[in-house]
């Protein structure tokens, strides 16, 4: 189990280090962020699920990954339009529109997943 801990964090940390230079390459430099947190952290998982489970499993996982980005794209989308156009508090809008991010990720995972 610490060792699943261990090869996690030194494979998400070096996934970090590069994901940040490449996103230090680019402008602005908002994007390094962008580029050093979830592609390491999907890297670090899909690379476990591999080694543990196998090919086919990873790409359940890969598959469920991208459903899930869809799914936050759509939840930004909204979350982004109820903030400027009728200026709700972004606490508010933001944990009301997680029940949209719920469905629209559990309807990509029926209609094309499963």
């Amino acid at each position: 189990m610490w060792s699943d801990f261990l090869l996690r964090f030194v494979i998400g940390g070096l996934a970090v280090s590069v994901f940040s230079l490449i996103g230090d390459l680019f402008k602005p430099k908002s994007f390094a962020g962008l580029f050093s947190a979830a592609p390491s952290i999907a890297l670090g998982t899909l690379w476990l699920a591999i080694a543990k489970h196998g090919a086919s499993y990873a790409a359940i996982e890969g598959q469920s990954m991208m459903a899930g980005a869809v799914a936050l794209y759509v939840y930004s989308q909204i979350v982004s339009w109820l903030l400027i156009r009728y200026k709700f508090s972004s606490p508010f809008v933001s944990v009301s529109a997680l029940l949209l991010w719920f469905i629209s990720a559990f309807t990509i995972w029926l209609a094309i997943l499963k």
